[in-house]
């Protein structure tokens, strides 16, 4: 049956939000004893979102709305594809707790379900901004933080409530300022491209995903539904190729030379390879099937991959796809920023980030800048390989630079920000590893252009 155009965009924007019911009223946060990292006094809080999401709240002891700041969390992901729990949101209050030690108030939405959707995820986390108010009072300032896939959760809530009605018309929304740490910036068009990549060259050396003999289908997919593939199973194929669980001296040669061939075009660490291919399997899955009505948003028909012991063979012989333009319009719609914002936005990205690329810095950076929004913008980077979490007294050196500049208009730069982290150094027993120096190159450099 043939499908306009246009009716294939109605049902792709459908398709990125949940199959449930009409919301309901949210529950009120019900008393809950906050996880041990959570410093002792604090009080903390859970409830249901009316939309089949959770969400938690932590105050430091002694917070008042009229004096305090609260600090709205957007999550990373989105690789759980499953239902919300309440215990998702339990894991994030434990990873921020050094936003309670800092004196910040803390809410988290678990956003109302797993898989991609990042503007049903901005409005699930201001849905809880909205909760806390009710219940404790509107605070003095509210940070919107995001982290990893949060950022773009972030950077969407940024620009979606940048301006709210009033009484009398428009006025400015509820965030006064934006934290972006170890953010997937460039949006689901740009920030996944090298998925597909790693996908394609992947399949290309190890033959094993799929294998000959099992159903084949376009990688871009990352698994038919119907699948029975388990993520033990795939780590076993990938090891079976490339011996990735196994020291390099325990290699096969073959399986060095396949593994050299992988992460050199790819650019990627082989410690995050099996991660990065989880992703590109389930996740992948989910938001072209799922979300975008089995449609292809990545494209890499004109891609010239380099760095492999035979890059022509490489190139010839690699699997080619061409996306949809309605599937890339839709998923552009969804998680894409604009660059609209009307806050200060503070970022923060360790440089050798094996998840989120540091380049991705760079496109936000290029998307503020189209937008006019430069001087909006603060970068920071720090000398770390981590992710998910750097280095402790770097956070609250964050959020203090970020209250000066909305305070004071004291608009930091990557060596006050610094300079800040250190008097954080003996309270949160960590060093400080900012690079006030480093920018941030092309992410161009670090995957092919398309």
């Amino acid at each position: 049956m043939h499908i306009r155009p246009l009716a294939l965009l109605a049902l792709a924007a459908l398709a990125f939000q949940p199959a449930t019911s009409i919301a309901q009223p949210a529950t009120t946060p019900q008393p809950r004893a906050c996880p041990t990292e959570v410093p002792a006094g604090s009080a903390c809080h859970t409830g249901e979102d009316g939309l089949g999401g959770f969400y938690w709240i932590a105050l430091p002891a002694n917070w008042k709305p009229e004096t305090g700041v609260l600090v709205m969390h957007a999550h990373g992901g989105p690789a759980d594809t499953g239902p919300a729990t309440l215990a998702r949101g339990e894991e994030d209050l434990k990873r921020w707790a050094v936003t309670v030690k800092a004196g910040y108030a803390w809410a988290g939405a678990t956003y109302r379900r797993g898989g991609f959707g990042v503007t049903m995820a901005a409005e699930d986390t201001e849905r809880v901004r909205r909760i806390f108010v009710k219940h404790f009072g509107p605070p003095r300032r509210t940070i919107l933080h995001g982290q990893s896939y949060g950022g773009s959760v972030a950077a969407k809530g940024a620009e979606l409530y940048a301006m709210v009605d009033g009484p009398t018309g428009p006025v400015k929304g509820p965030y006064d300022g934006m934290l972006l740490t170890s953010g997937m910036l460039g949006g689901g068009t740009r920030a996944y491209d090298f998925r597909i990549d790693l996908r394609v060259v992947y399949q290309y050396v190890c033959k094993n995903h799929p294998k000959a003999d099992e159903a084949q289908y376009p990688l871009w997919q990352g698994l038919p539904l119907d699948a029975k593939l388990s993520r033990a199973e795939l780590a076993a194929r990938v090891d079976e190729c490339t011996g990735v669980r196994k020291p390099a001296a325990q290699r096969t040669e073959q399986q060095k030379t396949n593994m050299a061939n992988i992460v050199n075009v790819i650019k990627i660490p082989e410690r995050s390879l099996i991660a990065h291919l989880n992703w590109a399997t389930w996740l992948f899955r989910d938001l072209t099937q799922l979300r975008l009505g089995n449609r292809n948003p990545f494209g890499n028909a004109n891609v010239q991959y380099k760095g492999s012991t035979d890059d022509a063979a490489l190139n010839a012989g690699v699997l080619r796809y061409t996306a949809d333009p309605a599937a890339v319009a839709e998923l552009a719609k969804d998680s894409d920023p604009q660059g609209k914002v009307n806050m200060p936005v503070l970022s923060l990205h360790a440089v050798n980030d094996p998840t989120a690329f540091v380049e991705l810095e760079s496109t936000y950076r290029e998307t503020l800048d189209r937008a006019g929004k430069g001087p909006l913008l603060v970068q920071t980077f720090s000398d770390e390989s981590e992710h998910s979490y750097l280095s402790d007294p770097q956070y609250p050196a964050l959020f203090t630079a970020l209250l000066n500049w909305i305070d004071k208009n004291d608009k930091p730069t990557p060596q006050s920000v610094a300079a800040l982290c250190k008097g954080y150094e003996a309270g949160y027993g960590d060093t400080c590893k900012l690079l006030p120096d480093y920018r941030s190159a092309p992410l161009a450099s670090r995957v092919a252009p398309r």
